[in-house]
């Protein structure tokens, strides 16, 4: 079977397998950051590359207001793509909040995506904090989609505080280090009824394939694709290292077995 056979097979499968979040419905599976690119024209070329349909911007860290300096409206449009802001580089309940406050009278969005870290070191979120975040921010009518350690009854709580969508991390931000707990990823997907989404530790495609292998909804991710060496190109493997992952669940894996087991059968050998 070739390779354009296999495409034509695969592509009406992942172009009808949409998931929906907050009642809003997108067909690409990959959500992608705005930080550490080195420039917005390569951001946004990346972003073309990943067919991504929705894209995290740090609040507090890129213009996109200030009409005097280089704005990334300018090169990703927000009428296009949807704009995810989130609580980068926020250590407590209050100044998420308030990030989120200024990003919804600056643009609009109501749609968020909420981080509050424990420390500067390991970027762990504070899971206390989160939580008091993630139940204010619902009351205030925001949608907050919510970063998150790879705990099932931490997840739960979330959920039932008012978050729209779960992201347990994979392994630290920026690390690429891939996934590394699959069985608490898996309980958490099990449990969900908003949608999952691994979220930080993710370094190639095979390990955005493994996360949608386990169920999860989507992948994000920032890091993996800005730092690679060449980032449109990485974004592109990304792209179809999601999809490639996603056909896998919906195909459903081969048992595991402990022995072989022959691919042609043994009785009637001569």
């Amino acid at each position: 079977m070739n390779m354009e056979f296999q495409m034509n097979i695969a592509t009406p499968i992942v172009a009808s397998d949409t998931w929906t979040v907050a009642g809003r419905t997108f067909r690409s599976r990959l959500i992608v950051g705005t930080g550490k690119y080195k420039d917005f024209a390569q951001n946004a070329a990346a972003l073309e590359a990943s067919g991504a349909e929705i894209v995290t911007v740090a609040v507090r860290r890129v213009n996109v207001s200030d009409p005097n300096a280089p704005m990334l409206t300018d090169f990703i449009d927000p009428k296009k793509v949807t704009y995810l802001p989130n609580t980068a580089g926020c250590f407590d309940a209050e100044s998420a909040i308030r990030t989120l406050r200024l990003a919804r009278e600056a643009g609009g969005w109501d749609l968020v995506k909420l981080e509050v870290l424990g420390e500067a070191r390991t970027l762990y979120p504070d899971m206390v904090e989160t939580l008091r975040a993630t139940e204010i921010l619902a009351k205030e009518g925001f949608l907050p989609m919510v970063y998150c350690v790879d705990d099932p009854i931490a997840a739960k709580r979330l959920e039932n505080v008012g978050a729209v969508a779960i992201m347990p991390l994979g392994a630290p931000i920026g690390s690429g280090l891939g996934i590394q707990n699959r069985v608490t990823i898996r309980l958490i997907v099990e449990g969900a009824s908003v949608p999952v989404l691994v979220d930080a530790g993710v370094g190639t495609a095979s390990e955005a394939a493994q996360a949608m292998e386990l169920g999860c909804d989507g992948v994000l991710m920032n890091t993996a694709i800005a730092e690679a060496k060449d980032p449109v190109m990485m974004a592109a493997a990304m792209k179809a290292g999601v999809e490639a992952g996603r056909l896998a669940y919906l195909a459903g894996r081969m048992g595991r077995r402990m022995y072989a087991d022959p691919s042609s059968p043994l009785a009637g050998l001569i």
